[in-house]
């Protein structure tokens, strides 16, 4: 008789302060000797998978959560969707602004046999009305094959002691189109997910973090791709709809959130919208598409947040390899990128917060003065794509390194200030860049 666990939890806070959505995994008990079935295309290969796998099942879950002095509160028994992986979102209502949440998962078979109860925490973004210090974690770049530790990526054990009251993944949350295998298939990117996410580092860590993901190139289909395009027999649309079920998600891809009084993010999609890279630049070639920008801009507009900080998947500023062609700080995309750039620069105290690059920097644009934070890969082994000695004058701190970037905001005197430190892998401070608001 099989032995049913939650893999992990992961939890989401949506635009309202009332609400969160949560995921859950539902799975027989993880092997480290499995077979990841075949048979889903001629073109695929058998594959014997050493370790990690974490097959689905059948079953139900109940969530119950209570913040520290308030009543407990849970859901019926809901079953998860074995069309989508053995997940199952459910959003969290009713929930106060600023309290610390205890959440407690069970789950039971589909025959009703009890099976694993998981326990985690999470903590609601404060009232737009109150100033309160908070602190964020950055990340971009991780796959299972360049994991640190037999455990997973060890920055989430550094990370976890800070004790962050959010985290936002810019991307490349995996690597479909890197081998071990290649995720050409949706069973293939689905184990992908489950085995990363079954690490007992990210598994500590999320289910103690609240979190936010946002994805990129190789967490929908391969490099650079764009719209129309395929990996094998995985389709542009499988890559879309994978993603949307394995993280916890509202209806859009792209959001902002407020956190208190003096810090409000945005989170944009920089896949679903975008023009071929191989386009002619000009103003109909886009990353972010017309609906998206436009609500950016209004959005930032109407914010009285003292600090504003756009996460993006991808740079605005860089620099970036001469080479690529995939993001707002490459030449392809040079009429939407100094669109972007100009009206952020035109706002005051608002910063970019970035992924995708394999490098740490912190960067300040020539021409229009936007400044950007570069997160860096989640493992050195992962680091790369830029040289230590190439220091241009944009730089204002570069290294070549894995970690994380931590960004806070607090107050001294009663004047808001955004804090914004890079970590190696070993938790230890590599740079730290104070901007007071203006």
């Amino acid at each position: 008789m099989s032995t049913f666990h939650i893999a992990f939890i992961t939890i989401l806070k949506v635009p309202s302060a009332s609400a969160a959505n949560v995921k859950v995994v539902f799975v027989t008990s993880v092997s480290t000797v499995a077979e990841v079935e075949n048979k889903v295309s001629s073109k695929i290969p058998s594959l014997l998978v050493p370790e990690g796998s974490v097959p689905g099942a059948l079953g139900a879950v109940k969530i119950s959560w209570k913040d520290i002095k308030g009543k407990e509160e849970m859901t019926k028994w809901i079953s998860v969707d074995k069309n989508k992986d053995f997940t199952k979102q459910i959003k969290l209502k009713n929930l106060k602004p600023g309290k610390r949440y205890s959440l407690t998962v069970e789950s039971r078979s589909k025959a009703g046999k009890p099976g694993q109860a998981l326990n985690g925490k999470f903590r609601t973004a404060p009232s737009k009305e109150k100033a309160a210090p908070i602190k964020f974690m950055v990340v971009t770049g991780q796959d299972y094959t360049r994991r640190d530790h037999a455990d997973g990526h060890i920055i989430y054990t550094h990370m976890l002691k800070q004790n962050p009251d959010f985290f936002v993944h810019t991307g490349d949350i995996e690597y479909y189109d890197k081998a071990l295998p290649y995720a050409t298939c949706e069973k293939f990117a689905r184990f992908k997910w489950n085995r990363v996410y079954g690490l007992p580092n990210q598994v500590m860590f999320h289910n103690n973090v609240a979190s936010y993901f946002i994805k990129d190139d190789h967490d929908t289909l391969k490099n650079d791709c764009w719209p129309g395009e395929d990996f094998g027999d995985l389709t542009w649309e499988q890559g879309l709809a994978i993603f949307r079920e394995q993280v916890p998600m509202g209806k859009k891809t792209f959001r902002t959130i407020r956190w208190g009084k003096d810090l409000q993010i945005w989170m944009v999609e920089g896949r679903d919208f975008r023009s071929p890279n191989k386009a002619k630049d000009g103003p109909n070639k886009t990353i972010w598409g017309k609906k998206q920008k436009k609500w950016f801009f209004e959005t930032v507009k109407k914010s009285d947040a003292s600090f504003r900080v756009l996460i993006s998947p991808t740079p605005l500023v860089g620099p970036d390899r001469e080479n690529k062609n995939d993001n707002h700080a490459n030449k392809g995309f040079t009429y939407e990128g100094d669109e972007l750039r100009k009206f952020i620069a035109s706002q005051k105290n608002m910063f970019v917060a970035c992924g995708d690059r394999h490098w740490q920097y912190v960067s300040i644009d020539e021409k229009t003065g936007v400044k950007e934070f570069s997160s860096g890969p989640t493992s050195d082994e992962h680091a790369g794509g830029w040289k230590q000695e190439k220091k241009l004058p944009e730089h204002k701190y570069l290294n070549v390194q894995g970690g994380f970037l931590c960004i806070s905001v607090d107050r001294k005197n009663n004047v808001p200030i955004l804090t914004a430190r890079h970590y190696n892998v070993k938790g230890e401070l590599s740079n730290e860049d104070i901007n007071m608001q203006r």
